[in-house]
């Protein structure tokens, strides 16, 4: 029998923190991985550690980054 996705979501963000950190991990396992996309991931987290590196670009706080984001998107 199948739990309705909106059980299982409520289910789930009820646990602790702990335990749904574990769970997002087993889950993010069981995704198929695809060989070309993380090469091509690969290829560009080196050419952006490279642009940091030669002063072309800079790190940006995760705070600075989300407000950048939700500034986009709303």
């Amino acid at each position: 029998m199948s739990i309705p996705v909106e059980v299982l979501e409520a289910e789930v963000l009820s646990l602790p923190q702990a335990d749904r950190a574990r769970l997002i991990d087993r889950l993010l396992k069981s995704l198929e991985k695809d060989p070309e996309w993380e090469a091509s991931w690969a290829t560009e987290a080196d050419r952006r550690e490279r642009r940091i590196a030669d002063g072309e670009a800079a790190w940006v706080p995760g705070s600075e980054a989300l407000a950048r984001i939700r500034k986009t998107f709303a």
